[in-house]
């Protein structure tokens, strides 16, 4: 990217988003990833409004290239709940100064519930209505949406996306979602990305071996790997279950943190595989590449996925996936082109899918260089910056 803006007035947009950093997923990532560049390479500010969720975080703060003001009082479900109204009130004197030409909502969330009620406020004072760009990155299953709070948030999917006035997807699977819940607006997929210069980097001999050591890793040991939150949705349990019928040198490790840990701990134990089974806890994002390049295969044989980054992180790092086709997972794996597909709820499917990987040594390395060659051509964070900036010229150049 090139600075062709640098004597042009700098355009200001407003975020919403539940959650910020320290705390991150995908769209935290993402957000960060894409407000550094365009920022840097384009003169974008960007401001961000976000839940507090912790005590020891300060109010406001730059994290990046980003603005980030706090609210709440570091009680998780309180700052959520009182979020969309703080927040909308918040805008309303951040606006005054800065005078944004573009909101942009991360997910049907709290957060972005404030940048909906803001506008809600500027038609009753009869001031400028400030266009909406919303980006879906939900990964939750059809029946959460439909269901979850009596149908609440289906309720607010739709009320969310009659407000909308410009869509954007990680997926093709949420676009799609979003046109079954009444979105007739204009839309563009712009998917999540990776840094390719931290999960393709090579990795030192001795840091391989000297975590080869620490978990125990012998010459003939396969390490099966899966990285994220540990939910129920990530479907951790079914690949614990597939351990009983794969040979005792497959070992599993995960990395990441959840509410389904100590469940799967206990899983682990009741089927006498724990030995087989490592909880790293959490890993630091820089670090995980580490850990990949002494695995032989990513897996993760998701329930339901609105994209899902650990895929591509691991692409990018040069293992094999195994995946399902649900959610935006066909997005980027062919089966048995850029990865290989077994089924939902079905352990056997997963074993399967191993011993075709592990069996065929042409196979799997076609599988690693096309994945690769994916990733590097479709999802470098430069690339899909390129993208979002396109987005808000459209915003722009219709005001």
């Amino acid at each position: 990217m090139t600075n062709n803006l640098s004597n042009k007035t700098k355009k200001k947009i407003l975020i919403f988003s539940t959650a910020y950093y320290p705390f991150v997923g995908g769209a935290e990532v993402a957000v960060k990833e894409i407000t550094d560049r365009l920022s840097k390479d384009f003169n974008f500010e960007f401001d961000l409004i976000t839940a507090k969720l912790r005590k020891d975080l300060p109010n406001v703060e730059k994290v990046g290239s980003v603005n980030v003001y706090r609210l709440g009082i570091g009680r998780p479900l309180f700052d959520k709940l009182i979020l969309p109204f703080r927040g909308a009130f918040l805008a309303r004197r951040l606006n005054k100064k800065a005078d944004y030409f573009c909101l942009w909502g991360i997910m049907v969330t709290f957060g972005s519930l404030a940048g909906y009620l803001f506008n809600i406020l500027q038609v009753l004072t009869r001031k400028k209505k400030i266009p909406i760009v919303l980006t879906l990155q939900e990964g939750d299953s059809e029946n959460h949406l439909q269901y979850k709070w009596i149908g609440l948030i289906a309720l607010s999917w739709k009320l969310s996306l009659w407000r909308t006035d410009f869509l954007t997807g990680i997926s093709n699977f949420l676009l799609n979602r979003a046109k079954k819940n009444g979105y007739k607006g204009k839309y563009s997929l712009v998917p999540n990305g990776v840094d390719l210069s931290i999960f393709s980097q090579q990795i030192n001999l001795e840091i391989k071996n000297n975590l080869k050591n620490s978990l125990g890793k012998k010459s003939n040991d396969i390490f099966l790997v899966t990285s994220g939150r540990l939910t129920r949705k990530n479907a951790i349990d079914d690949v614990i279950s597939a351990l009983v019928y794969l040979p005792k040198n497959v070992y599993f490790i995960i990395i990441g943190k959840g509410e389904e840990g100590p469940c799967l701990q206990k899983q682990a134990q009741t089927l006498k595989v724990d030995d087989r089974v490592k909880f790293l806890g959490f890993i630091s994002y820089q670090d995980i590449p580490r850990y990949f390049s002494i695995c032989d295969v990513f897996i993760r044989p998701s329930r339901s996925e609105g994209f899902g980054n650990s895929f591509i992180e691991a692409m990018a790092s040069g293992l094999p996936v195994i995946a399902t086709p649900v959610g935006g997972i066909p997005d980027f794996i062919d089966d048995k082109e850029t990865g290989v597909f077994c089924s939902p709820d079905n352990p056997q499917s997963i074993v399967k899918a191993i011993g075709l990987i592990l069996n065929d040594n042409v196979l799997r390395e076609r599988i690693i260089y096309k994945a690769y060659e994916r990733v590097k051509e479709r999802y470098g964070w430069d690339h899909i910056a390129g993208q979002m900036k396109a987005v808000f010229d459209k915003i722009s150049h219709n005001e």
